[in-house]
């Protein structure tokens, strides 16, 4: 059509106007931000102008494309009503508002197959960042996401040490990004290697620790802020057996005399027995039980926890079959 962009770059520029932000219009329009880019640099190269000023968190309009916007959305709800007049079928809008990861990470790359299988749907993502999927002690994650990062520690199954750094280094390093002061950060770590037993090595670079010395690092590196929920994820793996009791006595401690809420997965049901007072198995993906252990040994009628979550997880006839005393 004469006179007339691609369509495909109209609507890229429609949704970037809308949502100030290259990454979000991709996700609704379900491209990757390259193409984004492409047809944006498409529609600029018509103008003969640009349309948007670029900055660090996303785009903005600039006077050129605060003039074509409106006008552009006008045209195109123009276009949807004359279609929608002709159309034999009454096709309905399905809006879904969410956060902006759960849109990119799983809602974007299935909008594609669900509107294959039910055309008569338009899906219109309406996505926020005042929307929040949890929080942590009743503080909204995404308002006031530091406040609720402050509130948790965690260690990942990577440790995430820097080698070059001595073991107080990342201890302390760790207590300035959760925004103590030197001092209090360095307060902290002593207090954290005498209760971890860490002191011979706080002053050791962590590199070439063995994997008790980075695991009890680490985790001093997530309790130094102090927070009231642990999150730890197979905390133990990889640790020889006396390390392995030594951390199940910490968190025990934790949890008893400090009064932590403490969160780990593993795979170790030794541990599960040991540890924990509430229970929720997963399995492909999905919570398919939940419960203390005692409840959950009730329910299967097992009395061997590491049968009983098989039997909760996989079902009785993928269990492996016990052999004949």
């Amino acid at each position: 059509m004469r006179d007339l962009p691609p369509l495909a770059s109209i609507r890229v520029f429609d949704a970037a106007a809308r949502h100030q932000n290259l990454s979000r219009a991709a996700e609704e329009l379900n491209m990757t931000q390259s193409a984004v880019s492409y047809q944006i640099k498409q529609i600029e190269a018509f103008v003969g102008a640009p349309l948007f000023v670029r900055e660090a968190r996303g785009v903005r309009l600039n006077a050129r494309g605060e003039q074509l916007a409106p006008m552009v959305q006008a045209a195109l709800a123009s276009l949807s009503r004359a279609f929608r007049a002709v159309s034999d079928k009454a096709h309905s809008v399905l809006t879904i508002s969410t956060m902006q990861t759960i849109a990119g990470n799983w809602l974007a790359p299935r909008i594609g197959s669900f509107q294959m299988l039910h055309p008569e749907f338009a899906v219109r993502l309406d996505i926020s960042s005042g929307l929040a999927d949890f929080a942590v002690d009743g503080i909204d994650v995404v308002r006031s996401g530091r406040q609720a990062r402050g509130r948790m520690g965690v260690l990942s199954d990577a440790r995430g040490l820097y080698p070059r750094l001595t073991a107080r280094e990342n201890i302390v390093y760790y207590g300035r990004l959760q925004g103590l002061s030197a001092d209090a950060a360095g307060a902290r770590a002593e207090e954290l290697a005498r209760t971890l037993d860490l002191q011979p090595l706080m002053d050791r670079r962590t590199d070439g620790f063995s994997q008790g010395e980075r695991m009890k690092t680490a985790l001093a590196r997530a309790l130094v802020h102090d927070p009231p929920n642990i999150v730890l994820d197979e905390p133990t793996n990889g640790l020889d057996v006396v390390a392995t009791r030594a951390l199940r006595e910490t968190l025990r401690r934790l949890r008893d005399e400090q009064g932590k809420c403490i969160v780990f997965s593993t795979h170790i049901m030794q541990e599960v027995e040991r540890l924990c007072d509430q229970v929720v198995v997963v399995a492909g993906g999905r919570s398919v039980a939940h419960g203390s252990v005692e409840q959950l040994l009730a329910q299967t009628g097992e009395r061997d926890f590491e049968e009983a979550f098989v039997a909760l997880a996989y079902g009785r006839d993928e269990a492996v079959p016990r052999t004949p005393a």
